[in-house]
């Protein structure tokens, strides 16, 4: 969760500086999280996939990291 927290103010800061526009970030949080949904390996690694890929999911319905008011 830190890392993506970290990641999302990273994306903020390179939409807010104007060197990614909103549609490359949207971009890559769904490579991300379709990455984290399609990941293979033990059962206990699949399950932190998933869970990655569900926060992601979350940041980009939540429309906190690049759609802001």
């Amino acid at each position: 969760m830190a890392a993506l927290t970290i990641c999302e103010a990273l994306l903020l800061a390179l939409n807010d500086a104007q060197i990614l526009p909103e549609k490359e970030i949207m971009g890559v949080l769904k490579d991300a999280a379709a990455t984290h949904e399609n990941a293979v390996g033990s059962e206990a690694d699949v399950v932190k996939h998933r869970a990655a890929a569900a926060l992601i999911r979350r940041i980009i319905a939540g429309g906190n990291s690049v759609r802001r008011p």
